[in-house]
């Protein structure tokens, strides 16, 4: 993925740059680089390129991906949550010979435009991504979590097609069952092709004679769901699991999307984490720091015993080896790490403002800054 250009750099583009910016960048670009118009030797890789942002940018979904991720979204070899959104796999891109010319420069000199052929058969529904948010305790834990989502289950009794059996589909009679109907504008610079959806089968490329009793012909039925989400111990905050098939619904018969769910881990009010270390402070009195001590330390599976060493200065870390998080996948496992926070008392008892006055007088011109004025003498 390091060698991937940045797709707003590639379209010439800002972040900020709404659907028809990006669409006008797409087409300026394809212009330049279509292999039919510029005989370089590297315009066909660089065509590509630009077909690839464009088509990330120019979808919600994958632009909300690209976004937050990077190219790291559609590298279904990379680990974690951060690679393998289904569907968004880069190596899926078309190359430069499906692209019509009259798709480039159909806007730019009066033709039509021309969408995209459109595939008639089973087609996968879009991904849904959603967010939820859980405990830090049921982080480090795991736990088992419903969810409710509204769902579009493909009917039971059709398989999603929306005909009462596979006899009453037939081939859309205007665009010969290929989605798509075609029309010539001649122009100065030519003959452009635009192509847009079938008006009649609206671009499935399919007629129904009898729809399905049990959806009305629509392929799917509306209902809402409970989804049981096993969250494993030791999942951080926006790492995601995936549900198949609970995504957007397929079209022509095809399988739905799949489910993202993006985990939101609420902060704890003492522990922190940092990859799979825990990290927090304990307030220590100066006395215990001084002479030292054996505390109990809170830790995410219980309370350790930990030696806190005579002369132990303030923020002085200690650590406890194996009491950080799990490792999700092997048998790593972080440590703890804690803050002595040395606490100064504001109120003193007379018996103990009697005992630091004490200690004060016995160290008579050797206190410690006593000492440290001392260092200033030439």
């Amino acid at each position: 993925m390091a060698d991937k250009r940045d797709y707003y750099e590639v379209l010439g583009i800002t972040k900020d740059a709404d659907a028809n910016e990006i669409k006008r960048a797409y087409r300026k670009m394809a212009k330049k680089y279509h292999p039919d118009v510029n005989k370089a030797p590297d315009a066909e890789e660089k065509f590509k390129e630009v077909q690839e942002a464009y088509d990330v940018l120019s979808d919600d979904n994958k632009k909300a991906a690209y976004d937050r991720y990077g190219h790291a979204a559609f590298d279904q070899n990379a680990g974690g949550f951060g690679g393998g959104f289904g569907g968004f796999n880069g190596g899926g891109f078309g190359g430069f010979e499906d692209v019509d010319l009259g798709d480039i420069f159909g806007s730019f000199f009066g033709g039509g435009t021309r969408s995209s052929r459109r595939p008639t058969g089973p087609q996968k529904g879009d991904d849904r991504f959603v967010q939820i948010e859980i405990d830090f305790m049921d982080a480090v834990n795991g736990l088992k979590k419903d969810i409710q989502i509204n769902f579009d289950e493909p009917c039971i009794q059709c398989n999603g097609s929306g005909a009462a059996s596979s006899n009453d589909i037939q081939n859309c009679p205007q665009c010969g069952g290929t989605g798509t109907v075609r029309t010539q504008q001649r122009s100065a610079f030519g003959t452009f092709i635009s192509e847009s959806a079938c008006p009649t089968c609206h671009g499935t490329g399919k007629k129904i004679t009898k729809v399905c009793p049990k959806c009305g012909g629509r392929g799917y039925t509306n209902k809402r769901v409970t989804v049981e989400l096993n969250i494993p111990a030791g999942i951080n905050t926006h790492q995601q699991l995936r549900v198949s098939g609970k995504g957007g619904r397929g079209t022509n018969g095809g399988p739905n999307g799949d489910l993202y769910v993006e985990i939101i881990v609420r902060p704890h009010k003492y522990f922190s984490r940092r990859n799979n270390d825990i990290y927090m402070d304990i307030p220590v009195s100066a006395v215990d720091a001084t002479l030292g001590c054996t505390i109990d330390v809170p830790t995410v599976y219980g309370d350790v015993e930990m030696k806190i060493p005579a002369g132990t200065q303030p923020d002085t870390t200690m650590r406890l080896r194996g009491k950080g998080i799990k490792a999700m996948r092997g048998n790593s496992q972080g440590d703890q790490y804690v803050t002595v926070k040395v606490q100064i008392p504001k109120k003193l008892s007379r018996a103990e403002q009697n005992a630091y006055e004490k200690l004060r007088k016995e160290a008579g011109n050797n206190s410690v800054f006593q000492q440290f004025k001392r260092a200033f003498k030439l």
